[in-house]
């Protein structure tokens, strides 16, 4: 059953928003490393490190075999987000893949009532056509980065799903358990990738991109990626979902674009700067899915204490 959560569960879930927000920018920070490869060398390092915290820990990882394969398969699903998560950021750049990112909650309000077994919620359907609106115009505006767009929105969808189930897992398994199943099964699901992508590379006579890390500027970066973004801020979002709805986590995760697009301009400058189409259009998006605490209190009181219990992963 979820608690409510306090001040420090905010604070919490906002820094590792921030965190994540800083993921986008480190994959730019470690061209040419392949987007598959940046996503295994992360997942193995994260491995390592939720092995040493659980070692540290003492504590078991004993789980029934259906919930380990569920788990392996999760971690699938999150290395095929994340690869999808870091090319979009080449293709288009920072600004653009997190803008894409912005509509897990769009995703969120189709996949909860699927997966939770919920009603369909009006509200949520009318956010997600504004936030439909907000994308085509940064489509419009930014056509030459549909590709990127595309890839990030894709992205979206995997993230809102592994957060949903995340929540069902949550409620019965360790954080750090669940944690290091799941990067486990994203370090196989990365490295069938990485396998696969390398070999359509030399089918084709081969490019500049790497495929191992070369310097110590690269492996500092990503451990970094693994340490801090998912080792720390993976496992805390985990444990997270147990006082926080999925949509709830999700909708906060929606402001990792502007955590994200601040620290991108700052760092890249130029490179990082748009029309006003784009920044009109991730506007958009932000306040659908910011103003959805404030219009789903308003016209959703005579949800019950039972579809509330739904909703929270309960039901």
């Amino acid at each position: 059953m979820q608690t409510k959560p306090s001040l420090s569960d905010y604070v919490q879930l906002h820094f590792i928003v921030l965190i994540w927000g800083f993921t986008a920018i480190l994959g730019k920070l470690l061209e040419p490393l392949d987007s598959s490869a940046v996503v295994l060398f992360r997942t193995l390092l994260a491995v390592l490190g939720m092995g040493v915290v659980l070692l540290a820990r003492r504590q078991s990882i004993r789980v029934a075999p259906q919930d380990r394969w569920r788990l392996l398969a999760t971690g699938g699903v999150i290395a095929l987000h994340w690869v999808a998560f870091f090319l979009a950021a080449r293709v288009a750049n920072v600004s653009v893949c997190l803008a894409g990112m912005a509509t897990s909650s769009l995703w969120a309000s189709v996949l909860e009532p699927l997966i939770l077994r919920r009603r369909v919620r009006t509200v949520e359907v009318i956010l997600g056509a504004v936030v439909l609106a907000g994308l085509y115009m940064i489509f419009r505006f930014e056509f030459d980065k549909g590709a990127g767009l595309a890839l990030a929105v894709f992205s979206a969808l995997l993230s809102s799903l592994f957060t949903i189930i995340n929540s069902r897992f949550t409620q019965r398994l360790d954080a750090y358990v669940i944690s290091f199943y799941e990067m486990a099964g994203a370090s196989i699901g990365a490295f069938l990738l990485w396998l696969g992508i390398r070999a359509a590379d030399a089918a084709q006579g081969g490019t500049a991109v790497q495929y191992v890390p070369e310097s110590l500027s690269q492996w500092g970066w990503l451990l970094v990626l693994s340490l801090v973004c998912t080792v720390y801020a993976y496992t805390v979002g985990v444990r997270l979902l147990r006082k926080f709805s999925p949509y709830m986590a999700i909708l906060t995760v929606n402001l990792e674009p502007v955590y994200g697009i601040l620290l991108a301009v700052l760092i890249f400058g130029n490179s990082e700067r748009m029309t006003a189409g784009f920044y009109l259009g991730t506007v958009v998006i932000l306040v659908a899915v910011l103003a959805y605490p404030m219009l789903n209190h308003r016209l959703s009181r005579p949800v019950t204490t039972k579809s509330a219990e739904v909703i929270n992963g309960n039901g």
